[in-house]
């Protein structure tokens, strides 16, 4: 498909030999909204960190279309907030990219960090050290550091984590900005309520793809099942597995032609995987 700027082939990642994301096939489409879900340790972590590089495929491929650029928030978890840091700074690290490490930041810089904390609420908060702000606000600056990135991907690692009521309801409006602006964007998200209310799209993981592509279809009571009986089965010392011929399935989902691989070999159960439409 000529508007993908995500492809999977095929892929496969993984840590210490054990894969964690099994033969996922498919296109993220151009100026897509789409959630991730399952189950804690399922893939979706994984497979965000696969997207943006920081982790190689065992197997397979996931290809970036040219000149597109990616913005990756991980998980507050794996943030060091210890580390002496004003808001301004954080915020300011999304800049890199363009300026590099030693680059001097310009008038136009200062006020795309203005601008951002401003949009995320957090005007005042330049010089307030890091580790003093809340799991919201900390998020919020976050939000605000993708901002200024001005990216065309945009990879949210379980964002609405530990943040309250009003901030999840602000960063929803910033994704929705997002979106409009044509921008792609992934969110590993666990409020299966949230996604089917802001998120056209829906990946389901159970370390492989269970449904994907339209939220109302993907989150069918059936498909959660089997993502639950999927997730119950699986262990940590899962063995390798290559995909037999034949039991790749794909569905249409409009245009964007999304895959599922329906089985697992080793795995106790050996049904074919649903159908997300």
């Amino acid at each position: 498909m000529t508007d993908a700027c995500l492809t999977f082939k095929d892929l496969t990642l993984g840590y210490n030999s054990h894969p964690a994301v099994h033969h996922l096939n498919g296109s993220i489409r151009t100026g897509s909204l789409t959630a991730v879900v399952g189950a804690n340790g399922s893939g979706k972590s994984t497979l965000m960190k696969g997207i943006v590089g920081v982790l190689k495929p065992m197997a397979g491929s996931c290809t970036l279309a040219p000149g597109k650029r990616i913005a990756y928030l991980p998980q507050q978890s794996e943030l060091d907030r210890s580390f002496p840091s004003r808001v301004v700074d954080l915020v300011s690290l999304g800049l890199w990219p363009r300026r590099g490490l030693l680059g001097r930041y310009t008038k136009e810089d200062r006020e795309a960090v203005g601008h951002a904390l401003m949009a995320v609420g957090l005007e005042g908060f330049e010089k307030r050290p890091i580790d003093t702000l809340s799991g919201g606000q900390l998020q919020r600056a976050l939000f605000a550091r993708v901002l200024v990135q001005d990216a065309d991907i945009i990879l949210l690692d379980e964002p609405f984590n530990a943040v309250d009521a009003k901030t999840v309801g602000d960063l929803i409006r910033l994704i929705k900005r997002w979106h409009g602006e044509n921008r792609t964007v992934m969110v590993v998200a666990h409020d299966l309520e949230l996604v089917r209310a802001h998120f056209p799209d829906t990946l389901l993981l159970a370390r492989q793809p269970i449904a994907w592509g339209e939220t109302i279809e993907t989150l069918r009571p059936e498909n959660l099942l089997r993502a639950r009986r999927f997730d119950e089965a699986w262990h940590d010392d899962a063995p390798w597995c290559e995909p037999e011929p034949g039991h790749a399935h794909a569905h249409g989902h409009d245009d964007h032609h999304h895959h599922e691989h329906g089985e697992v070999h080793g795995h106790p159960d050996h049904e074919s995987g649903p159908r997300a439409a």
